[in-house]
Parts: structure tokens; C-alpha cells; sequence
């Protein structure tokens, strides 16, 4: 491999993973910074097929070998995490607000005050976004759990904290609890309220809804949280 395939590539992994760093500081928007994993990501890319390709050839010596190697991987680790986010969500529908009860969602409360004028409304965008949701997403749906309302409120808080979210309010008198999930690549603040009402007895119905404060679309993002919530409370309830 070239040295200068080598710093194209280790250029590319580079802009690559200076998006979501500049965007998590504060230095770049979020435009530019999306902008600047797209082309870092095409260059490492196609620079680290040519570099593999290069590489089995082994048209070099065992020190060059050694290095292309190296680069390669390193490389490949920069790739690896916007792919994984972005390949799932081929095909996600341009919405960032999904909830169990499309007819009547969990409102926010405390959480209001620590979003931002910037963020996006919080008012339900009711029957045409119920419908989107229920196309790509007809999983997500409200979840029975047979134990009485405080012990699931305590559940959903420990799940809650499990999944490394920020607790921002616990409220037992509406059995509601709010709390903040920060994604692992470009630090989005994610709100999360969820709703619990008693049902049949000692029964609970649990409730959550998940929105983004930034961006059009979550690339699936609030939906894949709220599933792994309520098969996680799924599994604490027994």
C-alpha cells in the first residue's frame, strides 16, 4: 500500500470520527457534522477495499505488510460504529416521536424545562403520525405487567437505570417517570416518559414514549429503545 493510500485512508477514519466529536463539543452543527461522517465515511470505505484488496495480493515487504495491516484495522474500527447505526435503519420512516399509545401518549412534564427552545415540539402529531408508526413499527404496543403500579414504577426506574438512562423525575401519585437517554455516537438527547396504569386487579399497563430533541427522523432509534425498555421490564417483572 502507498503512502499515500495510507493517509488518504487514515484521513478518511479520521474525518469520519471527527463529526460526531465536533458536534458532542460544540465546535460543529449538526449538518456539517453528518456532512463530515458521509464523506469520511465513502473515502474510508473505498480506500479500505482497495487497501484489502492491495494486501492479499502481498505485493510488498513484511514490514509494509505489518503497517497496511494496522492501518486497515484501525480503520475498520472507525467504520464499524456508523454502520452498524445506519444499516439497521435502512428503510426507517422520517419520524422521531414513537410511543405505545398512539391515541392518547405519555405527556412530558419536568423534562419541559431541560430541553431547549431548539429541540424539537413535544405536541403529538396525531392520526398521520399513528399511522406511520403503525406501518414500520406495529411491535411497539402498551405492555400488561401483573404486579401493582409501584412496584412496576420501581421496576421501570432500576430497568431505567440499567440502560444508562438519566432519571429526570420519578412521580408515584401519577405513576409517571421521565427520564433521559444520551445515544452512543453523536451524544443525541433522547426524552423518554413512561406512563403506568392500573388494570385488572393488582395488573399494571405500562406505557412509554420516546422522541428525539433533534433531527427529522431517529434512523429507528426510538423505537429500538422503547423495545429493549419493555423486554427488559418483560423480563425483571418474572
Amino acid at each position: 500500500m502507498s503512502a499515500r493510500r495510507l493517509v488518504l485512508l487514515i484521513a478518511g477514519a479520521a474525518t469520519v470520527a471527527a463529526g460526531p466529536l465536533g458536534y458532542r463539543t460544540g465546535m460543529l452543527p449538526l449538518l456539517p457534522a453528518l456532512g463530515l461522517v458521509a464523506v469520511g465515511l465513502l473515502a474510508t470505505t473505498w480506500m479500505f477495499a482497495k487497501g484489502v484488496l492491495w494486501f492479499l495480493r502481498r505485493r510488498a515487504s513484511e514490514q509494509q505488510q505489518n503497517l497496511a495491516a494496522v492501518v486497515l484495522a484501525l480503520a475498520a474500527g472507525v467504520v464499524v460504529v456508523p454502520m452498524a447505526t445506519l444499516l439497521p435503519a435502512v428503510g426507517a420512516p422520517v419520524i422521531h416521536d414513537i410511543t405505545t399509545d398512539t391515541e392518547d401518549p405519555p405527556l412530558f412534564d419536568a423534562i419541559v424545562a431541560i430541553r431547549g427552545d431548539t429541540s424539537n415540539p413535544l405536541e403529538y402529531r396525531g392520526p398521520e403520525l399513528a399511522a406511520t408508526q403503525r406501518a414500520a413499527y406495529p411491535d411497539i404496543q402498551p405492555l400488561v405487567v401483573g404486579r401493582p403500579s409501584d412496584e412496576v414504577l420501581d421496576m421501570s426506574r432500576a430497568v431505567a437505570e440499567e440502560l444508562g438512562w438519566e432519571i429526570v423525575t420519578v412521580d408515584p401519585d401519577r405513576g409517571l417517570m421521565e427520564a433521559t437517554d444520551t445515544t452512543y455516537w453523536f451524544g443525541f438527547k433522547d426524552d423518554v416518559a413512561v406512563r403506568l396504569r392500573p388494570v385488572d386487579g393488582d395488573a399494571t399497563r405500562v406505557d412509554v414514549r420516546s422522541i428525539s430533541r433533534v433531527g427529522g427522523g431517529d434512523l429507528g432509534a426510538n423505537a429500538a429503545r422503547i423495545r429493549r425498555f419493555l423486554e427488559a421490564l418483560t423480563a425483571a417483572g418474572g
